[in-house]
């Protein structure tokens, strides 16, 4: 057996969660077309008869403006020390520019191998690839560059077979049946986030976050109520929507995710509470679960 750590890291909206959850199979991350979905570090282990793969999916690294967004990319960076393998993951239709270059200078000072993921490949001709990739090669010391499409599943098991050639450990870390290391109410709170993120516009869902309040089960029924906070009162009237319209499509879209994730039938009740500036509030941060917690175990 091989095994070992891979952290995934870029730029908001490069396809980090995308390229996870297709590695392993299923959803283990919330994903949507807009930037900073991810906000927290989410493990997830692939498990095979004779390889063990534990990744970390990071949030896109950007330039932060509130507390959030600062324990959003010390998030990231702390996933990258340690590890055997980091993935840096770009567009392929943008290339590597200058903020690339000053993410990578502090990745290339860990000493641990950086592979260059150009991503969306299924988005660009074959000599716009061939150009990435010369860019890439004499301006960067990656050990490998590996166009992908993590939509499509494009070169993915090539990438796995290159990067267990960078393992050393010949012990599992996890169970066979461990997958990842978030909690039920997490990723119920995360199935909320992401039906914000996909039914409303600009930057309210960016100034929103999901707590779960309770969760009960009884035989094939589970009732959940969850307070969605927001940051002023002009976003809880738009999150609720005229007589309560984009509320209930929040709620029906959640619970409807919530029950194939539960496996039993789903009574959603949500709330929306206004907290302003939460987002620069560091007790607010530790109580909807955006804190720096141990990375894992090893």
């Amino acid at each position: 057996m091989k095994s070992g750590f891979v952290a995934i890291i870029g730029k908001p909206n490069a396809g980090k969660s995308t390229l996870l959850n297709r590695l392993l199979g299923q959803k283990i991350a919330i994903t949507s077309p807009k930037a900073q979905t991810t906000r927290n570090a989410i493990i997830g282990v692939l498990n095979d008869d004779d390889r063990q793969i534990v990744f970390a999916d990071t949030p896109g690294i950007h330039k932060a403006a509130t507390a959030l967004g600062t324990y959003m990319n010390k998030e990231a960076m702390n996933q990258a020390e340690g590890v055997d393998v980091i993935y840096y993951i770009a567009d392929a239709k943008k290339g590597l520019n200058d903020e690339d270059q000053q993410i990578l200078k502090q990745l290339f000072s860990y000493r641990i191998p950086v592979f260059l993921l150009l991503n969306k490949i299924d988005l660009i001709n074959k000599e716009q690839l061939i150009k990435r990739i010369d860019f890439a090669a004499r301006n960067y010391d990656f050990k490998e560059i590996v166009p992908i499409s993590a939509a499509n599943s494009d070169n993915l098991n090539e990438l796995l077979k290159t990067t267990i050639g960078y393992f050393h450990d010949d012990r599992a870390f996890y169970p066979a049946d461990y997958t990842t290391n978030v909690s039920r109410d997490f990723q119920i709170a995360e199935i909320i986030r992401e039906k914000l993120l996909l039914c409303l516009d600009k930057e309210i869902p960016h100034l929103a976050a999901c707590r779960i309040d309770s969760i009960n089960t009884k035989g094939n029924k589970t009732s959940i109520e969850a307070t969605i906070v927001c940051d002023r009162d002009s976003h809880k009237g738009i999150i609720i929507g005229k007589d309560g319209k984009m509320l209930k499509k929040i709620n029906q879209a959640s619970a409807k995710d919530i029950a194939q994730l539960l496996g039993t039938k789903v009574n959603l009740s949500l709330f929306v509470r206004v907290e302003e500036e939460w987002m620069n509030k560091t007790s607010r941060l530790f109580d909807l679960g955006y804190y720096t917690g141990d990375k894992y175990d090893r």
